[in-house]
């Protein structure tokens, strides 16, 4: 009997290749958990503008009597499949999470580093499934749901790492540019999640709470909206003098093409945050302004990523290579 892994359909031996995985396969997997988990938090921006927050009232129950939507005299059935349906994307990001774990414990020879990074993800799931139950509980308070996207973050970031380290080595960290331009490139990653931080006070002060009943922050809307422009101007600053000294430095390739992308990401953020507080806030471009914000944190940690690498423990240094300090 033929294992799925020796299947002659390409797609079936891609689906179960976290049994019987490689190098390769593990990183796509690992770049798999980085959409999911990318897309579950754009989909529950899009609960949050379609007002559909507490479509399902109640949690793990859609309804106080039922697991899944079913009509409601007060409930719309819109709103419950649309919210109930980025429930149901929580399993989806777990399988993956899951195939994830498999394919790092059966990769031989197995690696510590990518077991811990894998781990990280069903533990991050499961307790964002727990938050979800409590942004809930809290009728969408908007402190809940700007958490529930920060974990989102930080679960991003879990996954990016590991999609880096399968395809490194585990040796040492080797920065592959000036110490100070890598410092440099940290101090970016770190404005950029100040500033997603931000995005999500002016999410929490704004329009779109995602219900009627839901609260908002007491702040002064055009002043978080200034504070976000700023942290914005000194994001795309800090960019572009990351790429510049890339490229007077001569640095390799991978790294000034990550800084390049990053940019362009940015100035097309710029564009739709703008386009969005000049027509009143839209609901469409709040959405792509939310699946904006998770593609410039992708793009970040690609840029952090880029400025480093790490060599097989049994592989001697490229003379080209200086160690890492930092």
């Amino acid at each position: 009997m033929k294992l799925p892994t020796d299947h002659p359909n390409p797609l079936v031996r891609s689906l179960f290749s976290f049994w019987a995985p490689t190098a390769e396969s593990m990183r796509g997997w690992a770049l798999a958990s980085v959409v999911v988990n990318a897309g579950i938090a754009v989909t529950g921006a899009g609960v949050r503008v379609t007002g559909s927050g507490l479509g399902c009232p109640t949690w793990p129950k859609c309804t106080p009597d039922s697991f899944i939507p079913v009509a409601h005299p007060e409930l719309s059935m819109l709103t419950m499949l649309v919210e109930f349906g980025n429930r149901l994307l929580t399993f989806l990001v777990l399988a993956v999470g899951l195939a994830c774990v498999v394919a790092a414990w059966r990769l031989a020879p197995r690696r510590r580093s990518l077991m811990r990074l894998a781990l990280l993800q069903p533990v991050g799931i499961v307790a964002q499934a727990l938050w979800g139950g409590l942004v809930v509980n809290t009728m969408l308070n908007p402190f809940t749901v700007g958490m529930h996207y920060l974990l989102s973050v930080g679960l991003i970031a879990a996954c990016w790492m590991l999609y880096a380290r399968a395809g490194e080595g585990d040796g040492p960290a080797r920065r592959v540019t000036h110490r100070d331009i890598r410092r440099l490139g940290y101090v970016l990653l770190a404005a950029v999640f100040a500033l997603l931080v931000v995005g999500v006070a002016v999410s929490g002060t704004g329009p779109h709470s995602g219900d009627e009943m839901a609260s908002r922050f007491d702040l002064d809307i055009e002043a978080v909206a200034r504070l976000h422009a700023d942290v914005v101007y000194i994001v795309v600053g800090l960019t572009f003098a990351l790429l510049f000294a890339l490229h007077i430095s001569r640095s390799e390739r991978p790294a000034r093409r990550a800084a390049l992308v990053l940019f362009a990401v940015e100035l097309g953020q710029g564009v739709i945050g703008y386009t969005q507080y000049f027509l009143a806030v839209p609901a469409a471009l709040v959405l792509l302004h939310v699946l904006g914000s998770t593609l410039v944190w992708i793009a970040a940690l690609r840029v952090a990523t880029s400025l480093r690498t790490r060599t097989p423990l049994s592989t001697a240094p490229s003379p080209t290579e200086e160690p890492a300090t930092v």
